[in-house]
């Protein structure tokens, strides 16, 4: 079987490096009328609080649209040069970067990672060897999804962008280095470290020099920044009974560890200039020697081979799917697809290019809205590779509507290795007593998440963390079982607490699990292993 995933991994290289056609073709002709139909549609299907789409045809910006508010409530328009978090497009903007570099003969993909970071180090030993800088954008480390997330996010935190490179020798990989695919944050942070060693400066400092600057995206923020000096940003927004709520920024946007990752932050415009950048062929642009015609075929060759869904082959007939250098690649009615999708706390970005046809996107958005992104996304992909079929944002929204309807057994869960609800998750919350919880109140510490506490509180007990603030709140007990509200955050983070008394040194251990077993990876609570270091300090 793996064989055959890495022989449609090699065809999909030879079709992704074929030359060519950055003309537009009368089939990818621009439905004007098409696109502000499908945004209204979309808009008014799931409210959003506000959105920004660019359509760029044979190098020019052809079309666009705005809509809704940068707060909700506050009055203020969305436009152009509103900023939103591009969140994991900002992995695009790293690889480019460590390009450049490679072109600048500063480093090479096959690098070892420790010939540029000597302190790196994963959790093998022959894995830290091996590592090379290629690796790092991949997302093939044998890690679960999303290891190491928590030291990320949820934002803001006390974690430096060393405590995260030194924490990945403590996550336990899950399967051999290299033997597929699983998506993860934290080797970005380390490529960018890369990227900061190699070119004498911070990593913010040369994105800004090596990427918005040549290319113009003036209306890009990166590192540390003032919220009254950028102009109209954007604010993440979460659903709470049915109503959007702002998460507004303070005036200072700090450099946050991520910032490699996801910390991106771009007008539509910028994106927009960004996607003309990677559809021109090379002379067509004044930005056309940024990159040299061997990193672009590099950025785009398919490095890692990806599980292609059955949605991919129902609406795409899509016949492969591969992760590039920051970029995801696949094919969509039988020409190329180079695409990447951001989702950051209250906000959702989709960059999608078709090469062949001389076409690309931007969509940006200012709420949880996962799938309206995925709708929208699909329509105008459809647009352009399959104008024929004039399928809806309704078309697309009711299928995944009976998709999720659809029955699937826990056995079937379990058999794929997706973890299975707990039925006491559903079962009625009570808070816990600190006598319920006696045996078990004190000061913990995981190797690489540091220290919480499990204490008495006047309604009970709570959890602490030490090193990320918001992951705090009450615990309660569900039909026996511990579980701990981390208030600030969506509902879906709650978090199941085990304890134990059959550790090695004796000491008393706790792990974690996420309550409803769908919620995001970067919720990475099942890699934890604490051990009870001592006594609450009002004890």
């Amino acid at each position: 079987m793996a064989n055959h995933v890495y022989t449609a991994a090699a065809l999909a290289a030879a079709f992704f490096l074929a030359p060519a056609n950055a003309q537009a073709s009368p089939q990818a002709a621009l439905p004007s009328a098409e696109v502000t139909t499908a945004v209204d549609d979309v808009v008014a299907r799931y409210e959003l609080p506000g959105i920004a789409v660019g359509v760029v045809v044979d190098g020019k910006v052809r079309h666009w649209e705005v809509r809704g508010e940068t707060a909700a409530g506050s009055g203020e328009r969305v436009g152009r040069d509103t900023l939103f978090k591009v969140a994991s497009n900002t992995k695009a903007m790293t690889a480019a970067l460590l390009a450049r570099q490679v072109d600048a003969g500063l480093l090479a993909w096959d690098d070892p990672v420790v010939k540029h970071l000597p302190g790196f180090r994963m959790y093998e030993d022959w894995v830290t060897r091996e590592m090379q800088v290629r690796d790092l954008l991949i997302h093939n480390s044998g890690m679960g999804p999303g290891a190491g997330d928590l030291m990320l996010w949820p934002e803001p935190n006390h974690f430096t962008r060393d405590d995260v490179i030194a924490g990945l020798e403590y996550l336990k990989p899950r399967w051999s280095f290299r033997s597929r695919y699983a998506y993860d944050n934290t080797l970005y942070i380390v490529a960018g470290e890369v990227a900061a060693a190699v070119g004498g400066a911070p990593y913010d400092v040369l994105l800004r020099r090596e990427v918005f600057e040549p290319l113009g995206m003036d209306g890009c923020r990166i590192g540390e920044w003032r919220i009254s000096e950028a102009g109209s940003v954007a604010s993440p927004h979460v659903k709470r009974q049915g109503q959007w709520i702002a998460r507004q920024d303070g005036e200072v946007v700090a450099d946050m560890p991520m910032a490699a990752a996801g910390g991106v932050r771009c007008s539509l415009d910028s994106m927009l200039r960004w996607t003309q950048t990677w559809l021109a062929e090379e002379g067509d642009t004044p930005h056309s020697g940024w990159l040299s015609k061997k990193q672009r075929e590099a950025v785009w060759t398919p490095h890692m081979p990806m599980p292609l869904t059955s949605r991919m082959r129902e609406w795409n007939k899509s016949h492969f799917y591969a992760y590039g250098y920051g970029w995801r690649l696949s094919d969509v009615d039988g020409t190329a697809k180079v695409a990447h999708t951001g989702t950051l706390s209250g906000m959702y970005s989709a960059v999608t290019l078709l090469p062949e046809l001389g076409t690309g996107f931007v969509i940006l958005i200012n709420g949880e809205a996962g799938e309206a992104r995925t709708v929208l996304e699909q329509v105008l992909t459809k647009h352009f590779t399959a104008p024929g079929q004039n399928r809806t944002v309704a078309y697309y929204a009711e299928d995944l509507a009976r998709e999720r309807a659809a029955p699937e057994s826990s056995a079937a869960r379990q058999s794929s290795g997706a973890p299975v609800a707990d039925a006491r998750a559903s079962a009625p919350r009570s808070i816990a007593s600190s006598s319920e919880l006696a045996p078990w109140l004190g000061e913990y510490r995981d190797p690489w998440f540091g220290d919480v506490s499990i204490c008495p509180s006047d309604s009970g007990a709570r959890f602490e963390s030490a090193n990320s603030p918001r992951l705090s709140g009450p615990v309660f007990n569900a039909a026996g079982r511990f579980l701990v509200d981390f208030e600030a955050l969506e509902s879906d983070a709650d978090a199941w607490l085990d304890f134990a008394n059959d550790s090695p040194d004796g000491k008393k251990q706790l792990t974690m699990a996420k309550v409803d077993p769908d919620a995001d990876f970067s919720y990475d609570y099942e890699d934890l292993h604490f051990r009870r270091t001592g006594e609450c300090a009002s004890q």
